[in-house]
């Protein structure tokens, strides 16, 4: 009898997460910080980079692929192709940086325009909480924002890895969830077509 087979990567759940916000707030130090357990101060800002990664989530094997996209204006026009392709988003302000908050609005709105849908699966995320004493955002205004939102307020130090590994799992699950109502619908919507099918079919042979 032949061994049963390991289970391929393609097999594996996969959930897509789009890292957005403004230039230097450091979406790159926390996408890294999260892949390979290290804390690069000094990125060269890119047009987009694409990270795959196995993980285990609530004791299942899954894949988490994040595409962490550039701040810069200048890829404005493409980047409503990355929020297209996204099922969850990690949308980063630093506490530091008074318009890198105000600019989290405009990340929001983009989003909703693209995907046409509120509650599409978002975490509000504060970087660079090491840097407390240089703090330009209170904790209350971005929490009171979120909550406006509708969504979880997460604040976040590349450098130190708090709460670095939080976001990501968060909003997997966030996408997991939504994954799983929508599989529910699709069924739902299935069964009473079926339904209506079979009772049309019996009115008929009445």
């Amino acid at each position: 009898m032949a061994a049963a087979k390991p289970k391929g990567q393609n097999s594996l759940a996969l959930h897509k997460v789009i890292m957005v916000g403004s230039g230097g707030v450091g979406k790159s130090a926390l996408t890294l910080q999260f892949m390979y357990d290290e804390f690069v101060e000094d990125y060269e800002p890119t047009k987009a980079d694409s990270y795959r990664k196995k993980v285990v989530l609530d004791g299942e094997e899954v894949q988490i692929d994040i595409l962490d996209t550039a701040g810069q204006e200048d890829y404005a026009a493409i980047r409503d192709n990355y929020f297209r392709s996204g099922e969850g988003f990690l949308c980063v302000f630093s506490i530091t940086e008074l318009e890198s908050f105000a600019a989290t609005v405009d990340f929001r709105e983009q989003i909703l325009r693209v995907k046409e849908d509120e509650s599409v699966p978002f975490l509000l995320v504060g970087n660079k909480s090491d840097l407390d004493d240089r703090r330009q955002v209170s904790a209350d205004e971005a929490k009171a924002r979120a909550e406006q939102w509708g969504v979880s307020y997460v604040e976040t130090s590349a450098k130190t890895r708090a709460n670095v590994d939080k976001v990501f799992f968060d909003l997997m699950r966030e996408i997991r969830a939504r994954k799983m109502e929508d599989s529910k619908e699709k069924n739902g919507k299935k069964k009473s077509k079926s339904l209506a099918k079979r009772i049309r079919e019996r009115c008929c042979i009445l």
